[in-house]
Formats: C-alpha cells, structure tokens, sequence
C-alpha cells in the first residue's frame, strides 16, 4: 500500500482545509456536505454520540455558532493508497486552556473525499 502519494496527500490537505474553514465559520451546508450521506457515517463529540448522516445534520442544525474559533496545535494527515485518509488534529478554542482532539477517516466517494468517522475530545493531563 502507498502511504502519502503526493496528489493524494494534497486532496485530502484541501479537504481538511475546507473543512476547517467551515467548521470555524459555522457554514452547516459545507459541514454536511463533507460528511458521506450514509446511515453508517458516525460522530462522537465531547457529549454526543450520532449514529448516521441525518443525526450528525440534525446536530450541526442546532449547535451554537459562537465561540468556534480555534488555533490548530498539530495537524498529521496520512493517506492510504488512493480512497482512504485520516486526519488528526490538536486544538486549542479561543480564550479556553483545553487541549482538544480530532480524528476523522476520509473515503473517497463518488463525490469526492467524504468523512465517514470522527471523534472529537478534551485532553485532561494529570499531574506526575
């Protein structure tokens, strides 16, 4: 299998990008249409679970739009032959001292490069 071939590496690099953009900016139409439209498409977020395209839109539907604003800490994007990618990333929210985390898994789809899993978390780090 090829690991980060170059085009590929740059798609999903563009993707991730858009995906943030609208993430930040609270662009719902954009959020939803990065994510592949199936049943099996799943979310776990800080306090939500969704199981399937129409929960995570329902969602996205009623979130807050404030307060999204973040600096990214670590970005590591690796793909898997042509049709698989993840992205990870470490970020801070604006004005907050939390660490969180975001993995997604990215499959291309007839519509091109869709989310099919992700994962959002805060780090708690205990002391030594």
């Amino acid at each position: 299998m090829d690991i980060n071939l170059p085009d590929v590496h740059a798609e999903v690099t563009h993707y991730s990008t858009l995906y943030e953009q609208a993430l930040v900016s609270n662009d719902v139409a954009m959020l939803d249409e990065l994510f592949w439209n199936s049943p099996h498409t799943l979310r776990y977020g800080v306090t939500e679970n969704l199981y399937g395209f129409d929960e995570i839109c329902a969602f996205r539907a009623g979130r807050p739009a404030q307060g999204l604003a973040r600096t990214i800490l670590k970005s590591v994007i690796t793909t898997y032959g042509r049709d698989a990618a993840t992205v990870n990333l470490e970020f801070q929210r604006t004005g907050s001292a939390h660490t969180g985390r975001q993995s997604q898994t990215w499959l291309r789809t007839p519509q091109g490069w869709r989310v099919v899993a992700a994962h959002v978390s805060l780090l708690t780090l205990s002391p030594c």
